[in-house]
């Protein structure tokens, strides 16, 4: 299916100015929202944060969560849509976090932030003259609490980090294009010392300041988002510095080695990754992202993508849309199913692309926004990192969603930097 660029996005784009004053916005949210209502959204959070939008509140007295996965999807979006200046807000501080944490100076990000401005009050502590970027949390007991996954660094969320960063550079002024590169490459040294020998990169590193370790799981979908992470990296370095482009290129390579050995290719299916010992595959839960993602990043490298979607369609389907996983299938998993909706477009699957919008129009709030899913208690069939409970979705407000269903609005497939690059002009 080829790619509709819609008339007006193209006209925010050749209006853009550079401007980064908060009262002077162009396009503003309301003009986004003409495009698409889930990029309306989205803007409208940026320009009330200034920095890190949160989704739903995760639980009482705590502080909004900004997941940095969540807020490097958005800026991805936002990049593509024309909305220069609501990109460059999360990218800015996507940079500032790198460079002000509490602990670690190596390019290393952690899994969540305070949302806002994280130059402000209320998202940066001084002690000692030193600045450090706030961490989210909540009471208990009287005590302030931080969650173990979210002080901790994901390989998956780097590489989408890395992918922000490239495709806000992309439109940004000579000093800011630098500045956004120059993060993206920390980002991507720090991950290089994840290389495992046996194949991809593992997990990343996850616990307590003091205590945090590198773990030694490899996921399927951490190594499929650096595929593009370290390509586009390694292209957007191609001039200046080709030695470190090769460098990336290479590490790109060695990620989809990996993804291409979770592959089954009589199930026609991408497994999770590997148990902790990096070489035994986990095949207990296959879950959709491992399948969809890869689709939509090896596109013609992948032989059998219409048997991979067949798949999912027959292991994760519920109602009119799909779960997190091949499992109980106890509800439906709005982020994974507009994925789905993206394959289809990329596919040519008219039918199917359509059916998937339209269960999505009416997960839709009004103001653009989708939740994780159509319900509550939507399982993931994984545990929680440093728990022994298992993951669920509900039905509250998700940024990702939100972003994905944008994405699947437009019919743009985040991980073909020729789709994002052309868009953002």
């Amino acid at each position: 299916m080829s790619q509709r660029v819609p008339a007006l996005l193209l006209a925010l784009v050749i209006i853009l100015p550079g401007c980064r004053s908060r009262t002077n916005i162009t396009p503003t949210a309301g003009e986004l929202g003409r495009l698409s209502a889930a990029v309306g959204f989205l803007a409208a959070r940026v320009e009330k944060s200034g920095g890190f939008i949160a989704g739903a509140d995760q639980r009482e007295r705590a502080s909004e969560y900004a997941y940095l996965y969540d807020n490097a999807l958005a800026a991805m979006v936002l990049a593509t849509a024309g909305a220069r200046w609501h990109a460059e807000c999360i990218a800015d501080a996507i940079v500032f976090a790198q460079e002000h944490d509490r602990s670690f100076r190596d390019g290393r990000l952690r899994n969540a932030y305070v949302s806002g401005d994280p130059k402000s009050d209320s998202g940066r502590s001084i002690a000692a003259g030193k600045v450090a970027i706030r961490l989210p949390g909540f009471w208990k007991d009287g005590r302030w609490q931080e969650d173990y996954h979210t002080v901790s660094t994901s390989t998956g969320n780097m590489a989408w980090a890395i992918l922000a960063l490239v495709s806000v550079a992309r439109g940004a002024d000579e000093a800011k294009r630098g500045e956004y590169l120059a993060a993206a490459c920390r980002a991507a040294d720090f991950v290089l010392e994840l290389e495992s020998a046996s194949g991809g990169f593992t997990a990343g590193h996850e616990g307590w300041d003091d205590v945090q370790t590198k773990v030694s799981y490899k996921a399927t979908e951490h190594n499929i988002d650096l595929i593009t992470a370290f390509a586009s990296l390694g292209a957007a370095l191609a001039d200046d510095d080709p030695q470190r482009a090769a460098v990336y290129a290479a590490a790109a390579e060695h990620a989809e080695r990996f993804v291409l050995a979770m592959h089954d290719p009589d199930l026609h299916c991408f497994y999770t990754g590997t148990e902790a010992d990096g070489v035994t595959i986990s095949d207990g839960v296959i879950p959709l992202d491992t399948n969809s993602l890869a689709v939509l990043t090896l596109g013609e490298r992948l032989d059998d993508a219409g048997q991979t979607i067949a798949f999912v369609e027959n292991r994760m389907a519920v109602g009119e849309g799909f779960d997190f996983s091949a499992g109980d299938l106890d509800g439906i998993w709005n982020e994974g199913t507009a994925q789905m909706a993206v394959c289809y477009s990329l596919l040519g699957d008219q039918e199917n692309y359509d059916r998937l919008m339209s269960y999505l129009k009416t997960q839709a709030y009004r103001d653009g926004s989708v939740p994780a899913a159509d319900r509550d208690g939507v399982s993931t069939g994984f545990q929680i990192v440093g728990t022994d409970i298992l993951g669920e979705y509900n039905n509250v407000l998700s940024i990702s969603a939100t972003a994905w269903y944008a994405l699947a609005e437009l019919e743009i497939n985040p991980f073909d930097p020729a789709q994002t690059q052309a868009q953002t002009g």
